[in-house]
């Protein structure tokens, strides 16, 4: 819980905090990605997370060229709703039993993740667009396609094979 609620007084002022959100976020990812993927036992699985932790690092680049764009320093707004997610993450990959369901399991907590980020970028591409940051609105909007792609990806990688692995 932060000890101050944010001020805004403007949509600029929004869309920076949005921003920083997303880059604390994508921040958080590149640490627990790695994990993740160790985590895993399907192989398409760990090659669709480790295509995904490269796209997360030109995240952070496009993060920051937008930071650059907008004449600000790259900062970091703590983004408790990913903590969380993270966190569910972690216990997923470190379930004790089955490998098969934890790769389902590993899934699951991954597309929640990749669900908040479509959230994130698409309301910050939106808010982008509005206030006439067209280069922003670009790359926020290539991002927002990579997450859509990654959670189709993933939701592939369960039906072909891992939710399959995990009924036997």
């Amino acid at each position: 819980m932060a000890l101050f609620s944010p001020e805004f007084h403007s949509l600029e002022d929004l869309f920076l905090e949005q921003i920083e959100d997303l880059y604390d976020a994508e921040h958080r990812i590149l640490g627990a990605l790695p994990k993740m993927i160790e985590a895993a036992r399907d192989p398409d699985l760990r090659r669709a997370l480790d295509q995904h932790l490269a796209e997360t690092r030109n995240q952070v680049e496009r993060l920051d060229r937008i930071f650059r764009g907008l004449n600000k320093a790259p900062e970091r707004e703590t983004c408790e709703a990913m903590k969380g997610l993270i966190r569910e993450g972690e216990d997923m990959a470190g379930a004790k039993g089955s490998p098969e369901v934890r790769d389902a399991a590993i899934i699951a907590a991954a597309q929640r993740v990749e669900h908040y980020e479509m959230a994130g970028y698409g309301t910050a591409r939106s808010l982008a667009q509005s206030l006439g940051h067209s280069e922003a609105a670009r790359l926020l909007e290539a991002t927002l396609q990579e997450e859509k792609n990654a959670d189709q990806t993933l939701t592939r990688v369960a039906e072909r094979s891992v939710n399959v692995h995990a009924l036997r």
